[in-house]
C-alpha cells in the first residue's frame, strides 16, 4: 500500500519537483501567514475586510488573465515558463521583505504587492498544474496530483506554525526574506531536470482565440461543468480561511501570532490526511465531491458553535480533510476527463475559478465578520457547502439516469 501511495516518486524528475516544491511551499505559507498577520494586527485594527481585500487582490487576477494563462499553458515550454514565474515571485517576496524590515511598509503597498503576485501566479498556477502531466504518465497522474497536494498541505501544516513562532521572535519582515530564499529550491529542481525524460504532448497552435475553444469544450461536457459549478461555490465562500481563522483567532479567542499560526496548521493536518488518502486511490471517485461538500456544511456549523480554541482547532482538522479530498478529486477528475491538447486551457479555467472567485468571496466574508461577527461568517461557508452538495447530487442522479 505504501509503494502504491508514493509510486510517482519512482521517477527522477518527479522526485526533484516534489523536493523543491515542498521547500518553496513552506516558505510561501510562512509569507502568507506573516502577510495576513501584518494586515490584521500591524497595519489595521483587526480589520477582517482588509485581509479579505488582500486575498482578493492576490487571487483575483486569475479571472482576468484567463486568456493569457490558458494560451501559455498549452503553447509554451512549461518548465521554462515556471522558471520565469517562480523567479518573479522570489523577487516580489524580497522587495516586500525589504519594505517591511525598513519600516516603511504601508497597507496600500501590501495591496499592490498582492496584486502583482496575483498576476504572476495567474500564469504560474495552470502551468504548474499541467506540468504534472509531463512529470508522470497518465496512469500515475491522479497519484501525482494527490502527492502534489500532500506536499502543499505538509507545507501548510509546517509553514504557519513556524511563522507564528518567528513572527514573535524576529518580526514579519524576515519571513518574506526566508520565502525569497526558499524559491531557490524549486528553481534548482527545474534547472536540474532530465528534459529528455519529460512526457511531452502535442502543443496547441498559435491561435489567440484558443481560450474560446476551452469554453466551448467545457460547455459541451456536463461532467466537467458539474465539477466546476461545485468548485465555484467552494472557492467563492468556503476557501476563505485566512479571513475565517484570523478573525476567530483575534476577535473571539484573543490569541497571538503563535495561536493564529497553529490554527492554520490544524487545518493543514486534516488536509495532509485527505491528500494521502487520495494518493492511495487508483482513480478519483466522483461520489466524494458531494459527500465532502455536505461535510463542509457540518464542519462549518460545528466550528461556529465551538466555545473553545482547542475545539475550534479540532474541527479545522475535519474541514482540512474534507477540503483537500474535494480539491484533489476535482483536480484529478477534470484533468483525466479532458483531452490532452485541451488540458492547459481547461486547467486555466479551473484555476481561474479556484483562485479568481476569491476576488468576490473573501471581501464579502470579511464584511460579514466585521458587521455580524466571526462566528456568523462561518455560516457563509456552511451554506455554500450545502448548495455545492445539491449540485453534485443532482449531476450524479442525472448521470445514473442517462446510463441506466
Amino acid at each position: 500500500m505504501l509503494r502504491a501511495t508514493f509510486r510517482s516518486l519512482g521517477g527522477f524528475n518527479y522526485r526533484l519537483w516534489a523536493a523543491g516544491a515542498l521547500v518553496s511551499n513552506v516558505g510561501a505559507w510562512m509569507q502568507r501567514t506573516a502577510q495576513d498577520w501584518m494586515v490584521m494586527t500591524e497595519l489595521t485594527r483587526n480589520d477582517a475586510a482588509a485581509v479579505g481585500l488582500t486575498m482578493a487582490l492576490q487571487f483575483g487576477p486569475s479571472l482576468f488573465l484567463l486568456p493569457i494563462a490558458g494560451y501559455v499553458a498549452d503553447r509554451f515550454d512549461r518548465r521554462r515558463v515556471l522558471l520565469v514565474t517562480q523567479s518573479l515571485q522570489a523577487v516580489l517576496a524580497l522587495a516586500l521583505g525589504i519594505l517591511a524590515l525598513t519600516g516603511v511598509v504601508q497597507l496600500w503597498m501590501v495591496y499592490l504587492f498582492a496584486l502583482m503576485l496575483g498576476c504572476v501566479t495567474a500564469i504560474d498556477a495552470p502551468v504548474r498544474q499541467t506540468f504534472a502531466t509531463e512529470l508522470v504518465s497518465d496512469a500515475n497522474l491522479s497519484n501525482a496530483v494527490a502527492l502534489n497536494s500532500t506536499s502543499y498541505q505538509l507545507a501548510r501544516m509546517a509553514g504557519p506554525a513556524i511563522a507564528g513562532l518567528l513572527i514573535a521572535a524576529i518580526g514579519t519582515g524576515w519571513l518574506f526574506i526566508l520565502n525569497f530564499a526558499s524559491f531557490g529550491a524549486v528553481i534548482a529542481a527545474l534547472s536540474a531536470m532530465r528534459v529528455a525524460e519529460l512526457h511531452r504532448h502535442e502543443r496547441a497552435g498559435r491561435r489567440p482565440a484558443s481560450l474560446a475553444e476551452g469554453f466551448r469544450y467545457v460547455r459541451g461536457r456536463s461532467d466537467i461543468m458539474a465539477v466546476l459549478s461545485m468548485l465555484f461555490l467552494v472557492a467563492m465562500f468556503v476557501m476563505n480561511f485566512a479571513v475565517y481563522i484570523s478573525s476567530m483567532a483575534v476577535t473571539v479567542f484573543g490569541t497571538g501570532a503563535g495561536g493564529f499560526g497553529m490554527l492554520t496548521s490544524m487545518l493543514a493536518i486534516g488536509a495532509v490526511s485527505g491528500a494521502l488518502g487520495s494518493a492511495r486511490r487508483e482513480a478519483p471517485r466522483a461520489t466524494l465531491l458531494p459527500i465532502c461538500a455536505a461535510l463542509f456544511a457540518v464542519f462549518f456549523t460545528a466550528a461556529a458553535l465551538m466555545p473553545s480554541y482547542i475545539g475550534f482547532g479540532i474541527v479545522l482538522v475535519g474541514l482540512g480533510w474534507a477540503l483537500q479530498t474535494f480539491l484533489t478529486t476535482a483536480n484529478s477528475t477534470v484533468q483525466l476527463r479532458t483531452d490532452r491538447e485541451m488540458r492547459g486551457r481547461v486547467m486555466a479555467l479551473y484555476m481561474g475559478v479556484l483562485n479568481g472567485c476569491t476576488l468576490f468571496g473573501a471581501p464579502f466574508v470579511g464584511w460579514v465578520a466585521n458587521h455580524y461577527g466571526a462566528r456568523s461568517s462561518l455560516m457563509v461557508g456552511a451554506t455554500a457547502g450545502l448548495l455545492a452538495a445539491v449540485v453534485g447530487l443532482r449531476y450524479l442522479v442525472r448521470a445514473a439516469r442517462d446510463t441506466g
